[in-house]
């Protein structure tokens, strides 16, 4: 077994089938990543969302997706460009996954592709045990989804933060009160349809109790962007805490538990227990800040 991966694998310390899969996934994230920073990916575009949490901040949740975001809009930006190297550097781990990019079926300005490969063979590339693969139908595929809003709203702040694993690379992200901002875009705006993603909820209360601050203008920018907030209108502290007590009314939390409880450790799913409006309001209330506050 390659050493890299094997360290990667005891950091995550897997005990059954879920968690080797689980451990897998976030390989895999990680050898993309190093793969794109082997390009001029990150010269023009930053890594957000729930794994750049999990990858870069020790979010304790597991998370599916790559999402990604360019500094400014380009209608002629090319995902399809940075695709070979993340498929090369996979290879080169000896994982045998394709890395296609997705054909819109409407007019949007996020391109995607998807990571692939199965996910039995995949396992036992970073297991020489029998039992890391029980339960899982021979033909599983592993599925990974990469993401790149080439029409992203202004205002996000950025850094760059650097990884070890596989090899080292540097990947540019967007800074903390621009990811958070983007979770409470979340929070707020997405359409949950009839499945509450309560993995929002759950990385809301993680910034809170971080201490996190909101970027107030690049969330505003967002809302506008989603036809959610009145361009003409600030957006102040006061403002966001009211729209949110309005969205925590409304939320099924029993759906919201049921979305994040396979994304937790069974000592962190215990805190799902406390989850109603009222629980939001008060942390709400008590933590949230901007990023220009003096608090």
């Amino acid at each position: 077994m390659n050493e890299a991966i094997n360290r990667m694998i005891q950091k995550r310390n897997p005990e059954n089938s879920e968690d080797y899969e689980n451990a897998l996934k976030e390989i895999i994230q990680e050898i993309a990543l190093l793969g794109l920073s082997r390009s001029d990916f990150f010269t023009h575009a930053a890594f957000y969302g729930g794994t750049a949490l999990r990858i870069f901040y020790g979010l304790p949740r597991y998370s599916e997706d790559l999402d990604f975001s360019l500094e400014s809009p380009d209608a002629s930006f090319d995902l399809d460009k940075y695709l070979k190297y993340i498929e090369h550097e996979l290879s080169a781990y000896n994982f045998k996954m394709t890395v296609r990019k997705k054909m819109k079926t409407k007019e949007s300005a996020v391109q995607s592709a998807f990571i692939k490969g199965n996910t039995v063979t995949s396992i036992m590339e970073i297991s020489d045990n029998p039992s890391s693969v029980s339960g899982i139908h021979p033909d599983a595929l592993i599925r990974i989804k990469v993401e790149v809003d080439t029409n992203p709203p202004a205002g996000a702040g950025y850094q760059n933060l650097y990884g070890l694993n596989p090899a080292q690379y540097c990947a540019r992200l967007y800074d903390e009160p621009s990811l958070f901002a983007g979770k409470i875009h979340a929070v707020l705006c997405r359409d949950y349809k009839n499945r509450v993603k309560g993995r929002d909820f759950f990385d809301y209360v993680w910034y809170l109790q971080r201490g996190s601050k909101v970027n107030l203008l690049h969330l505003q920018n967002r809302m506008v962007q989603s036809e959610k907030w009145n361009p003409e209108e600030t957006l102040t502290l006061d403002a966001l805490k009211k729209l949110l007590a309005e969205r925590f009314v409304e939320v099924n939390y029993e759906s919201a538990k049921e979305d994040v409880s396979r994304f937790l450790r069974p000592e962190d799913r215990q805190s799902l227990s406390l989850w109603n409006s009222r629980f939001f309001d008060d942390l709400t209330e008590r933590y949230l800040f901007s990023s220009e506050s003096d608090h």
